[in-house]
């Protein structure tokens, strides 16, 4: 059954933690990869994925979506047969609903899908 994603995210190569999420984070939670995103970051950590999405032509407007690994029930990765494919994705089936993340140049799909697999797998 194909079913629409209630969101769509675009991540590129991965950058340095943003020192901008340290603030959001919890006690005994850590930031562990990041990753540009068309506007902003996704940075996943020990509890969740964060992903924050500049809005506006300034930019100054910022909303932040928190998908804590404990809402993914299934996902799925799939790339075209070269590690750095630009067609690669990845699908996340939360209790929210479907999620699609897309990856541009420069995002390994496999670093991504260990990363989904680390977090949803692992009790942190």
């Amino acid at each position: 059954m194909e079913t629409a994603p209630i969101l769509a995210w675009t991540l590129r190569n991965e950058i340095a933690i943003p020192n901008d999420i340290l603030p959001l984070l919890v006690e005994g939670e850590q930031a562990v990869a990041a990753f540009q995103t068309f506007r902003d970051s996704a940075t996943f950590t020990t509890k969740r994925l964060i992903v924050r999405d500049a809005q506006g032509i300034t930019g100054r407007k910022v909303e932040v979506y928190s998908l804590p690994y404990s809402a993914i029930n299934m996902w799925s990765s799939e790339n075209a047969g070269g590690i750095l494919d630009r067609d690669s994705e990845i699908e996340l089936w939360t209790r929210a609903g479907h999620i699609k993340v897309k990856l541009g140049r420069g995002a390994d799909v496999r670093r991504i899908d260990s990363l989904i697999a680390w977090a949803v797998l692992h009790a942190h």
